[in-house]
């Protein structure tokens, strides 16, 4: 009898322990104004995709990549799309109007931060990244590469609504968690 109640309290210790792990890989986000980003983002929005000159092709809003992630690898892909866009998009990208300029240093700032952020979730190995994860951002990646640098860069700052929402929605469920 007392063995019985032993191995329902230790499944019961391992069950909270899975799930304060799991919300431990999610809450890494929760110090992000993604707002205060998506304001700067539609300020420009309009002026950037008026430059783009491949309509029909999506960088990363292909066959789902994102919409497919699990929650166990949203750290991990976040991660690897802020570096994505600090690497590439925003250096590849030339502006010239001053304003449009300023909103996107302003955006790359936030990314910067919140790439420190998730640099801490790593150090404390609460952002893992398994193959799925790496599979999705190889994808983005390959997407980018298959057009010319700076039509590549117009495009992914295009559609980078659809990278904000997809943190906004992460965000969320984890506030709600």
């Amino acid at each position: 009898m007392k063995l019985q109640h032993v191995s329902l309290w230790l499944l019961g210790a391992v069950l909270i322990l899975c799930l304060m792990h799991t919300r431990g890989l999610r809450r890494c986000l929760i110090s992000t104004d993604v707002h205060h980003i998506e304001e700067s983002f539609q300020e420009i929005k309009r002026a950037i995709q008026a430059k783009d000159t491949f309509q029909n092709v999506t960088i990363l809003s292909t066959s789902e990549t994102l919409q497919s992630i699990k929650p166990l690898d949203a750290c991990c892909v976040t991660k690897n799309l802020l570096a994505f866009y600090v690497d590439r998009v925003f250096k590849d990208h030339q502006e010239l109007n001053p304003q449009i300029l300023r909103k996107i240093s302003s955006i790359a700032n936030s990314f910067l931060y919140m790439q420190k952020t998730l640099r801490r979730c790593q150090e404390q190995r609460r952002c893992h990244c398994r193959q799925e994860a790496t599979n999705a951002t190889r994808i983005v990646h390959d997407n980018y590469d298959q057009l010319e640098v700076r039509a590549a860069a117009v495009k992914s700052l295009g559609e980078l609504d659809v990278f904000l929402a997809w943190i906004d929605k992460n965000h969320q469920e984890t506030s709600a968690a």
